[in-house]
């Protein structure tokens, strides 16, 4: 009896289940690997959209899994905003919010308030953070108050490195991240900008933006 050969599609299928095989062989081999757990300092930063975004995913994945979590906003504080409004409104059980900016320095424009908000911001976040019943804490533009100066880094940095409980995530947005901060944190991602509304003559949008 004569075997019948496979037809080109069968082989290229064929060829690709071996291929995903062996990646995922590879990718099993990695992951036994990774036991540990910890409770990770995480930066989001760079010039592109998504970093509060971002956060907020993360919060809304605590939240879905019953863990008692926590948000700082440092600058945009004074904005009305959906992830706020949200979580106030249906999770405050579960995660708090503190809104503690009062905009940004150019619509302040009086730096004392600004660095006394920033202040308010962190003195509630250092307690938050200190409280092992919340697993995450978000400290929404941070970054923004380190890079004015509004706060010393060295502050932050030393706080995070000595008085962090070991399981509680951090999560600190905003662009131009501090050097020192980068340095200390378990995950730093970077957004770039590609293209921006905002360049077009397009304001911010509900649901986008805010």
């Amino acid at each position: 009896m004569t075997e019948q050969k496979a037809t080109q599609p069968e082989e290229e299928a064929l060829r690709h289940a071996q291929k995903m095989a062996k990646k995922k062989a590879a990718r099993d081999k990695i992951m036994a690997t990774k036991e540990g757990e910890k409770g990770l300092i995480i930066v989001h930063t760079g010039a592109g959209k998504g970093k509060s975004s971002s956060a907020f995913g993360m919060i809304l994945r605590c939240i879905a899994h019953e863990m008692p979590c926590a948000v700082v906003q440092f600058i945009k504080g004074a904005w009305s905003t959906g992830e706020r409004t949200l979580i106030e409104a249906h999770f405050g059980d579960l995660c708090q919010f503190y809104a503690m900016g009062e905009g940004f320095t150019w619509e302040t424009q009086d730096k004392e308030r600004d660095i006394a908000a920033a202040r308010r911001g962190w003195e509630k976040a250092k307690e938050l953070i200190r409280d092992e019943r919340n697993q995450m804490v978000v400290l929404d533009e941070i970054n923004i108050a380190l890079r004015y100066d509004y706060l010393p880094v060295s502050e932050v940095v030393e706080f995070l490195a000595t008085e962090k409980p070991a399981m509680t995530h951090v999560v600190l947005t905003g662009r131009n991240a501090k050097e020192e901060l980068i340095e200390i944190a378990d995950l730093v991602t970077e957004m770039t900008l590609v293209k921006h509304p905002f360049r077009s003559g397009i304001k911010g949008q509900k649901g986008v933006e805010f």
